[in-house]
């Protein structure tokens, strides 16, 4: 087989939503573990150190991921995205290190930040193999890396905390799950595509790392600001709740994620065939491509509420605790959510191919800060409906802007196209 041979657009989506279907349930695994062995508080615990550490990882990755798998004309090497994660990478760490000592968190949650920070550090670096391999369209490497991942990260958190009764050994699992499949596994893949282990040396030329980081930087931000969206109430509820209702929310929220493995197995299949879609000026197939995948959003928003409605307390007490299944309610308005977000997801896909970087900062800054303004309002006085209420309205002006700058994208598109003919 010659691994730098693409695969079609089914095989991509076939593999990578086997990929993301088994990670994400092994993610999930984590949170039901740490809820059956241990208490809602130090599921809040182990949340934490992903809410604090998730918006700063998002900012320094740039999301070169994406821009690597999207850049249809090759207008940068592999070693140039490599040098440039590597650099943010470090800065990343160096500001999770100063939040978790000055945070003024407890020792052992301070603990878990930096740990859970060190661990993304090194996912990091896997994905900016994800970008070359996604790049070349070949998703069945990104599936097997996947596929061991999640069990491997599951089996050691679990270990951890079963030997500890702790969180943070089943963190520093998590770590060294994340490490062996770098280094086993994700740039195995790298060596097979380019071939040469020479071309997966980081290149350090100021000019064009700068000049790189600079187109970027608008994705970066916007990534950032996404994670704060879902991260922002987090904050909130530890502040004025507690660890325990922060808890009892991430495990419910997570359900969320079900859908979202669709989505996202989609949109990354999906987005270089759309890049290439743009950049040819195919005004149809790129339009009718994203309104599709914007279609299976609305579908899957509308059977998960359906799931929550009919036996949403079922789930929540065969998988947690009979405490999390007094919170039916917030499952059925957090599917409601999801299945906004659903949509937008797909939209910022189409922006990206696009190459509509820029306005996404003020388009995401927008949208955090409505849910900044909403949370502080309403989560003191309503506690954690006050949380759903915030993020719908959040949801809902994100999808209403990303829709705004697609439907410019297809009109300049459409204009472009008509100049050529005349």
């Amino acid at each position: 087989m010659q691994e730098s041979k693409p695969l079609t657009l089914r095989r991509n989506l076939s593999w990578n939503f086997i990929g993301n279907v088994v990670y994400a349930s092994c993610q999930w695994g984590m949170l039901v573990v740490l809820a059956k062995l241990g208490s809602p508080e130090m599921v809040g615990q182990f949340t934490l150190g992903f809410a604090v550490t998730a918006p700063i990882v998002m900012f320094t990755n740039l999301q070169l991921q994406a821009v690597q798998a999207t850049d249809a004309k090759a207008q940068y090497l592999f070693s140039d995205y490599l040098g440039l994660r590597l650099v943010s990478t470090a800065m990343a760490l160096l500001v999770i290190v100063v939040i978790s000592l000055s945070g003024g968190y407890r020792w052992e949650t301070s603990l878990v930040i930096f740990l859970v920070g060190l661990a993304k550090a090194f996912e990091s670096i896997s994905d900016i193999f994800y970008g070359l391999i996604q790049q070349h369209e070949r998703m069945d490497r990104i599936a097997i890396s996947l596929m061991f991942k999640g069990p491997l990260s599951l089996l050691l958190l679990s270990t951890g905390v079963y030997i500890s009764g702790r969180v943070l050994w089943g963190v520093v699992g998590l770590l060294l799950a994340w490490v062996v499949v770098l280094f086993t596994c994700d740039i195995h893949s790298g060596v097979l595509i380019l071939k040469q282990k020479s071309q997966l040396q980081p290149r350090w030329h100021l000019k064009t790392l700068t000049k790189l980081g600079w187109l970027c930087l608008p994705l970066g931000f916007a990534m950032m600001v996404i994670s704060l969206n879902t991260n922002l109430p987090r904050y909130f509820i530890e502040r004025y709740l507690g660890e325990w209702e922060l808890g009892i929310f991430a495990a419910i929220a997570y359900l969320m994620v079900v859908g979202g493995v669709i989505v996202n197995a989609l949109g990354e299949s999906a987005s270089p065939r759309l890049a290439k879609y743009y950049a040819s000026r195919d005004y149809t197939n790129f339009r009718d491509l994203l309104f599709k995948l914007v279609g299976i959003a609305a579908l899957l928003g509308g059977t998960g509420v359906l799931v929550a409605v009919v036996a949403g307390r079922q789930i929540l007490t065969i998988v947690y605790q009979p405490e999390y299944a007094q919170q039916t309610t917030l499952f059925i308005w957090l599917m409601v959510v999801a299945g906004v977000n659903y949509i937008s997801t797909f939209l910022g896909y189409g922006m990206t191919a696009s190459r509509y970087f820029r306005v996404q900062m003020p388009l995401f800054a927008a949208v955090a800060s409505i849910l900044a303004i909403t949370s502080m309002w309403l989560i003191p006085k309503l506690g954690l409906q006050g949380v759903v209420i915030a993020l719908l309205i959040a949801a809902i002006t994100q999808v209403v802007l990303s829709l705004a700058v697609i439907l410019h994208a297809l009109h300049k598109l459409h204009g472009q196209i008509l100049g050529e003919l005349k």
